[in-house]
């Protein structure tokens, strides 16, 4: 009789708050104080959502975090925000101080009720890090084949190829990804389907 499947829980199926997300809705604006409530939907259709507030100055602040946990918690509590000055000279990088690791991070994990650094939970792992071998090796094989979105995010507007007279990061790392589709071998991909492939 065959095992029952053991999934453990991943990063992507965790709710997070993320800079980019606060940024867009202008609560990380200077000199300012903003609140609303961010929800989450998930794919079954069912609502999640929290209230925010963030009190900031020129280059720190503060976001609390207001919500009820397994619909009788009421949870409430702070996060520290720091910024730095962006490598192109251009405004300030948003950073949120782990409430609960000290770390520095970009976005912070709901794990075991609190929204924290993905290293608040050691046992916490990536989808990739669970797949099947055979997934891993099809993906590292032959998963530039499917990038199209590569092309798409290639000709954005504004889409920066060179900075100074150099290559950009980003650039590049698209770049590299788009000519590995000259590279695919077509053994490998008989081996993947063969019989003896373990």
């Amino acid at each position: 009789m065959g095992r029952y499947a053991n999934f453990p829980l991943t990063v992507e199926d965790l709710r997070f708050l993320d800079l980019k997300f606060l940024s867009k809705h202008d609560y990380l604006s200077p000199n300012s104080i903003q609140s609303g409530v961010i929800t989450w939907s998930n794919k079954t259709g069912d609502k999640n959502s929290i209230s925010v507030s963030s009190i900031i100055d020129n280059d720190a602040g503060v976001l609390t975090l207001n919500y009820i946990l397994n619909n009788d918690e009421k949870i409430n509590y702070q996060i520290q925000l720091a910024s730095k000055t962006s490598n192109l000279g251009k405004g300030l990088v948003w950073f949120f101080i782990c409430p609960f690791t000290g770390r520095y991070c970009r976005k912070l994990h709901l794990i075991n009720g609190y929204f924290q650094h993905r290293t608040a939970n050691p046992n916490l792992m990536y989808e990739k890090q669970i797949e099947p071998k055979i997934w891993r090796v099809w993906n590292k094989t032959f998963g530039a084949e499917f990038n199209d979105h590569l092309y798409f995010e290639l000709h954005k507007k504004y889409f920066k190829k060179f900075y100074n007279g150099k290559i950009t990061k980003r650039y590049a790392r698209i770049r590299k990804k788009l000519n590995q589709r000259d590279e695919v071998d077509l053994k490998e991909l008989e081996k993947l389907f063969s019989k003896d492939y373990e």
